[in-house]
């Protein structure tokens, strides 16, 4: 075992988290997997709850793989990046059908699975399997790239499989379980990104970026591209009984397979989109009349877009023809049933429940 392995190590032991919600004991594979792909790009504390209430309802992968897709988008609901979501449903299925439900103790199997890189499959083979295995997260690597000050951003290829090299050397063959745990603690508690506690650092003697004075300097930011700007118009339909018009998203794509009020081009009237569902909402010719609202503009940020919302709230006429086709993608949403909405979904019947 190397200095930085035995530094990292006895830091842990005074210092480090034990008693996270999927830190068991004896391991399980599952709850570690399920942690990872929460913390993907999300911070611990926002993960606990959302942790809790997965472990409750799918206690082990043959409940998730059961579970109907948008049981499991309900509870992520808040969460974001739900392409992890369906991801962990996918690849419950596939862990179902092709390992009897259990985890796999192999790197290339794991990786095999959707949504599991690298990393994560290191995760849940050192964390759950108690297997030899690095892991480079965004914790660890803001902890390497200042130990050894690797010049670089996170964009490049180079740097990573640079990281990745520094990561294998410093994996000790013993205790790989908690020394890993005590990267990823050191680069969120210690090895922050602003405002590093570097004198509480079990590694400060050997970190080069600390000896230069240029800890802020490491890891590189990528360069920063102005985001592109989107607009849409979103619409809040609202039937005599108050219920809400969902339409299905498609499964890939932005907020794929969640439920969500119709969305169109900026600047699409409200009689236009009327008309357009017509069809669907069933509504006689005469059915013109009903009650708009625009609501306050506001703008959502994606990693790669910034998206600009205009709110219509569309009260619709009464009508004895309100039901609709869901297996055509659309439910009149009255708040009892469990379903995936998008965080903007939320945002949106919240403001419209005030007009």
């Amino acid at each position: 075992m190397d200095t930085f392995a035995r530094q990292v190590l006895n830091w842990f032991d005074r210092h480090g988290r034990k008693d996270l919600p999927w830190q068991c004991q004896p391991s399980d594979p599952y709850l570690v997997w399920l942690s990872e792909i929460m913390l993907q790009q999300t911070q611990v504390a926002t993960v606990i709850p959302y942790f809790e209430r997965f472990r409750a309802r799918f206690p082990d992968v043959a409940t998730l793989a059961d579970a109907a897709l948008d049981e499991i988008l309900h509870l992520w609901t808040g969460l974001g990046y739900y392409a992890r979501a369906r991801n962990l449903h996918r690849a419950a299925g596939e862990i179902q059908r092709r390992h009897n439900g259990r985890l796999p103790a192999d790197l290339d199997q794991l990786q095999a699975l959707p949504g599991i890189g690298r990393s994560t499959a290191g995760a849940i083979l050192s964390l759950g399997h108690g297997e030899r295995a690095a892991i480079l997260d965004g914790n660890v690597k803001r902890v390497l790239a200042r130990y050894h000050a690797v010049t670089g951003h996170p964009g490049q290829s180079a740097w990573q499989k640079t990281l990745w090299t520094l990561a294998e050397q410093h994996t000790p063959q013993q205790r790989v379980a908690s020394f890993n745990q005590a990267m990823m603690d050191l680069g969120a508690m210690i090895c922050t990104r602003r405002r590093p506690d570097c004198a509480s650092c079990p590694l400060q003697d050997g970190c080069k970026a600390l000896r230069l004075d240029q800890v802020d300097r490491f890891p590189q930011r990528k360069p920063r591209q102005s985001k592109p700007v989107r607009q849409a118009s979103m619409f809040v339909v609202r039937d005599s009984d108050g219920r809400v018009l969902l339409e299905q998203r498609p499964a890939t794509g932005l907020w794929g397979g969640l439920w969500h009020p119709p969305e169109r081009e900026a600047g699409c009237t409200p009689e236009a989109l009327v008309r357009d569902l017509r069809r669907t909402l069933r509504l006689a010719p005469a059915d013109a009349d009903f009650n708009v609202q625009t609501l306050p503009g506001f703008r959502h940020s994606f990693t790669h877009f910034h998206l600009d919302i205009e709110p219509v709230v569309i009260d619709l006429p009464a009508t004895r023809s309100a039901q609709v086709r869901e297996d055509a993608g659309w439910h009149w949403y009255d708040g009892q049933r469990e379903l995936g909405l998008s965080a903007v979904a939320v945002q949106l019947l919240s403001m419209a429940r005030e007009v």
